[in-house]
């Protein structure tokens, strides 16, 4: 754990270096040399996205939130859950959604939200359920959310920069003389950069919540069979709501785009075809090595979410 903590510090003074950098070197270009100025068109396009980003995701993923009436098992779960952590109980909402998933996000602890979607309360039994939930509780006590909330502001501004210099900067560079396609160029190299470099943090995050989850008392196996499940409740998820969520899916417990080529690997794992992975398949995961084939490393590498079958060898070490 400390060894992914020392990864994520290290990665997060790397992103606001680079956005700090890339702003710079645009200014210069455009004659503005202030120090201060830098400094605050970073905060501002930080808080900007710390304002919105809630709003942005309730909307994405149609989110209505319930009270106790409404829900009142999975209230319990929440806050009980929550006690666990330390933390307020967050918000519970039901997402109007057909993929069976789970997320959380806010603007920090006080202001969390926990989220399930409609089909996934028709998919886990209620230890699976409340394993899904203590990850996602776990995501909102690390502060991942706000912490890749935050991050990911930084590639969607460094690629309409690079958009705006390379196409729309003729004019400009026709008049004062400076390269702005150039200009886009690098934009667009530091936006693949920092959007690599996001994705590995979204991934280290899942880590941390799985963990998370265990430490709140769920059982290891209940997370690995609600991983197992909304795996192939996503195989069965029409392709098109698939690609609405394609923005969005870093929220999620898992990537339901991935789902095809994750099945094929966790069946291997459910050895009496029974739907679930239970301690016994568990175990003998954590006796095998893993091997990962380069297609599927380069996947992950581009992936918001780690390879599952490492995830859940993951999880086998924690038993």
């Amino acid at each position: 754990m400390f060894y992914l903590k020392l990864r994520m510090y290290l990665l997060l003074t790397i992103m606001f270096a680079l956005i700090y950098m890339i702003i710079t070197v645009i200014g210069v270009s455009i004659g503005i040399v202030n120090f201060y100025f830098y400094l605050f068109i970073s905060l501002f396009m930080i808080f900007i996205q710390y304002l919105v980003g809630p709003k942005i995701v309730e909307w994405s993923m149609r989110v209505r939130y319930v009270d106790e009436k409404d829900a009142p098992q999975l209230h319990q779960m929440v806050e009980d859950l929550a006690k666990r952590a330390g933390i307020p109980k967050p918000k519970v909402g039901i997402a109007r959604i057909n993929i069976p998933n789970a997320f959380a996000f806010g603007r920090g602890i006080s202001d969390g939200r926990v989220c399930v979607t409609q089909s996934l309360m028709h998919l886990l039994n209620d230890s699976e359920l409340r394993a899904v939930l203590g990850h996602e509780i776990s995501h909102l006590k690390n502060r991942d959310v706000i912490t890749i909330t935050l991050l990911s502001v930084i590639p969607i501004v460094l690629y309409r920069i690079a958009w705006h210099f390379m196409w729309f900067g003729q004019s400009r560079r026709q008049r004062e003389g400076t390269n702005t396609v150039f200009v886009g160029l690098i934009a667009f190299i530091f936006y693949f950069i920092t959007n690599l470099l996001v994705l590995y943090a979204s991934r280290i995050r899942e880590y941390f919540a799985d963990r998370g989850s265990i430490m709140l008392g769920n059982r290891p196996n209940s997370l690995a069979s609600a991983l197992y499940k909304l795996v192939y409740g996503s195989v069965r998820t029409d392709k098109e709501e698939l690609r609405e969520v394609e923005g969005i899916k870093a929220f999620f417990v898992n990537d339901p785009t991935k789902a095809i080529n994750e099945l094929q690997e966790l069946s291997q794992l459910d050895l009496n075809r029974d739907g679930i992975i239970d301690n016994k398949e568990l175990e003998l995961i954590s006796r095998k090595r893993v091997n990962i084939s380069f297609a599927d490393k380069l996947l992950e590498l581009l992936s918001t979410h780690p390879n599952m079958l490492k995830r859940i060898k993951q999880l086998s070490q924690y038993r």
